[in-house]
């Protein structure tokens, strides 16, 4: 884009930089503030800044876990006002979110009221809920106040915010985290912090250890609503070696007998993340569309634990069985996505291992240790200079008292007052020799003076001189073991494992939740059970109208009874079967499709459309309903005499859809269906001309237009069938009686044949008998 000047007629004003230039700067501006300042959590303390905000907001009103309760909305109003310019019900959703124990492992915010629930119910208005914080957040805080961590003005410039937390645990990994930057995303699951601390402790006894080392302390995530691990060490091994890969987390439940043999599923622990609310309507769904049969009724009894009832249509198939079904269809089983992706000192992102978040951590550890223990120290020189000045004053309690009787300016007097040989003549002078020199040789600095004005008559006794020469002598050894503390590596990294183990007793496998929550199994494979298996087997009559309206009757029907159909329609199909078959519905347009015998509808009624069950076209009519068997082949054959041999198998279809098997186009259609029961193949054509021939001479094909299997001037194949040979043939002659004809050599022939008339007696609708 060229550079355009002013326009006087249009006033349009002047570009000082390309547009291209000038919107990918500021894109790259507004990625970088997302990446840093809202999706990415800090790998140091865990934390993104409205989370970190929270916090210190709440610190500053002085909610401790000890105290009292403030109002929500004060809180959420407070850290919008002072630290984050941002809407408050973003900042409210956030502080309720660490507030729920079934989304955060240590939740950091103790909520009183509704502050949501695990069927995904939203948190009351701020007005109503009240909040302060816990004890692990209070330990995510220590320290502030003791130059731990640095501070930046906040987003106005009138207070100041830390840059980062202390973090007296590795909250990234205690809490997890979760977020989507713009072209980077972040998802960390939640862990156990006993075992957390464990792993801290061997880093920083074996700083090269392996990761996979790490996994005997650390073997997986621990979700805070619990369920079961099943996926494999290996896996997991490579996810935190990685930083990237999934893990697949089941519900846990039990078996609950009910007496006489009754029995039901209890699944008292959900994945994690899953609403209960939703994984109750889709357990639903699985029931209304049958994808798994066993599974009759599901019921919520949940009330402050989880309590989801599953109970089975019969009692006669395994558990297992039927919650490996379930762990395929349904939430019940979810995969955790990990991505450990976060901001390295605050400034660079990036997926790390768990070996690296550690070390971050590690190292945040101690820069804060090493920050506190200088900042302790400058405290100890300040206060040890103050005392020195008071021991002076004790030593020449007359001198100071006339000093300040009669001199104008008292302060400038002490300041100027040479202490040195007053000290000399003291009684026991080496009681009294401090480490820092007075200003000069034996005045007394500015603070000194100022804490000598500063100090109470009452304090003019010689318990209190005893007490300050006390003071000195633990001040400073205690500034020489903090001295030596910062000299030394192996102090610091001794003196961190020891404030590790403190935080490992408070929050670890002794109090409240520490113990793991999520445990770990071996998944197996879930087996493609056969849905007949998961079936009661009862027999039933199926009927199919004219107008493909179908339905089962319980029992098997005399299959030459009335039945009764919608006005216009009639029976056309009727044969027994059994709820665990499998029902092939061939149309023809030549696609085979599959139902369930236990799918049909109930026979009270008139039944429901086989459209509704399958995606059989309008303008397809059926050809056939057979009864699948196993192992059985079918003639398969169009209208204009082609055709083949094919496993029933390979007609089994999967989905609604169906299955192609014979092809064909134009005004051809699927007219023969018949299973193969016999060694010869017989013809007839509507001009009423059969042709038998062996049946080897037919391929043997999954799908296909086949071969020609009689040859016709006008018109097309009438029908087929099979047939042995040695019984003969045989078809219903026009007075309903059997007749055979034994001698077929005029008929016999090869196949693609033209033929020879039928028999007399054939039947005119040219119709073979099955």
């Amino acid at each position: 884009m060229t550079d355009s000047t002013d326009d006087a007629d249009t006033g349009l004003p002047e570009f000082k930089e390309p547009l291209r230039r000038a919107i990918g700067e500021r894109y790259l501006q507004y990625a970088l503030s997302t990446i840093m300042h809202r999706a990415l959590p800090d790998a140091r303390d865990g934390l993104k800044p409205v989370h970190r905000r929270i916090l210190f907001a709440m610190r500053e009103l002085k909610l401790s876990p000890t105290g009292g309760f403030r109002k929500s909305a004060k809180i959420s109003g407070d850290v919008m006002g002072n630290y984050h310019p941002h809407g408050d019900m973003a900042i409210y959703d956030a502080m309720a979110r660490l507030a729920q124990d079934f989304n955060v492992r240590y939740p950091l915010v103790d909520g009183q009221g509704n502050f949501g629930n695990i069927d995904g119910d939203n948190p009351a208005a701020s007005r109503y809920t009240e909040a302060r914080m816990t004890a692990a957040a209070e330990a995510l805080l220590e320290g502030l106040n003791e130059n731990a961590v640095d501070f930046r003005p906040n987003y106005d410039g009138t207070l100041e915010e830390p840059v980062v937390l202390p973090a007296a645990f590795p909250n990234l990994l205690a809490n997890g985290s979760s977020g989507i930057a713009v072209g980077m995303a972040t998802n960390i699951p939640p862990h156990n912090i006993h075992e957390l601390i464990d792993a801290c402790l061997h880093l920083i006894k074996s700083p090269d250890a392996h990761d996979e080392t790490l996994l005997k302390y650390v073997p997986g995530p621990d979700f805070p609503t619990g369920g079961v691990i099943v996926e494999s060490r290996d896996n997991i091994a490579d996810a935190y070696r990685t930083g990237r890969g999934s893990i697949r987390l089941r519900a846990r439940w039990e078996k609950e007998d009910l007496g006489r043999g009754q029995w039901q599923i209890v699944v008292t622990e959900i994945p994690y993340q899953v609403q209960k609310s939703k994984l109750i309507e889709k357990l639903a769904e699985v029931i209304q569309l049958k994808k798994v049969p066993l599974l009759a009724d599901v019921r919520d009894e949940s009330a402050d634990d989880v309590r989801i009832v599953l109970e089975p249509r019969a009692k006669t198939v395994e558990p297992d069985i039927l919650m490996g079904m379930l762990f395929k269809n349904t939430d019940l089983e979810v995969r955790f996505s990990l991505n450990m992706n976060v901001l390295i000192d605050g400034l660079t992102p990036k997926v790390c291992s768990m070996k690296e978040v550690l070390r971050a951590f590690l190292d945040h550890r101690r820069d804060v240790l090493q920050r506190r223990s200088q900042h302790r120290i400058d405290k100890i020189d300040h206060r040890l200079e103050v005392l020195q000045g008071l021991i002076i004053a004790f030593l020449n309690l007359d001198r100071v008292i006339d000093i300040i009787r009669y001199d104008g300016d008292p302060k400038a007097a002490l300041m100027a007052e040479d202490w040195s040989l007053k000290r000399a003549r003291a009684v026991d002078e080496s009681d009294y020799v401090s480490p820092l020199p007075a200003k000069g040789d034996g005045e007394l600095t500015e603070v000194q003076a100022e804490a000598i004005l500063n100090m109470r008559l009452r304090s003019l006794r010689r318990l209190e001189e005893m007490e300050l020469v006390r003071e000195r002598d633990a001040l400073i050894a205690e500034r020489a073991e903090l001295a030596e503390l910062l000299s030394d590596d192996g102090l610091q990294w001794a003196k961190i494992a020891e404030q590790l183990r403190e935080t490992r007793k408070q929050f670890g496998h002794s109090a409240s939740r520490g113990q793991r929550l999520t445990t770990f199994a071996e998944a197996g494979e879930v087996e493609d059970v056969p849905m007949e298996a998961m079936i009661e087997r009862e027999p039933i009559t199926v009927i199919c109208s004219k107008m493909g309206w179908v339905r089962a009757m319980k029992g098997h029907q005399a299959l030459d009874g009335e039945f009764k159909f919608k006005d216009g329609d009639e029976g056309r199909f009727a044969f027994h079967a059994e709820t665990t078959d499998k029902l092939i519905v061939v149309g023809n347009n030549g696609r085979f499709y599959t139902i369930l015998g236990a799918n049909l509808p109930g026979g009270r009624g008139m039944g429901e459309p086989v459209r509704l069950m399958i995606d059989l076209p309008n303008e397809a009519e059926i050809v056939d309903i057979l009864v699948h068997r196993a192992g059985r082949k079918l003639l398969v054959a169009s209208s204009a005499g082609d055709g083949f041999i094919v496993p029933e198998q390979e007609v089994i279809a999967q989905t609604r859809g169906g299955k192609q098997v014979l092809n064909v186009k134009g005004d051809v259609v699927a007219r023969v269906i018949k299973p193969v029961n016999g060694d010869h193949v017989a013809v007839v054509g509507e001009n009423r001309k059969v042709l038998v021939f062996p049946i080897e001479e037919l391929p043997e094909m999954g799908r296909g237009k086949g071969v020609r299997l009689q040859k016709y001037k006008d018109g097309g194949m009438s029908d087929a069938t099979t047939f042995d040979i040695a019984n003969g043939l045989s078809w219903l002659d026009p007075a309903g009686r059997t007749r055979t004809e034994s001698d077929l050599a005029e008929w016999l022939g090869k196949r693609a044949g033209t033929g020879r008339m039928a028999p007399r007696g054939f039947p005119r609708d040219n119709r073979f008998t099955s």
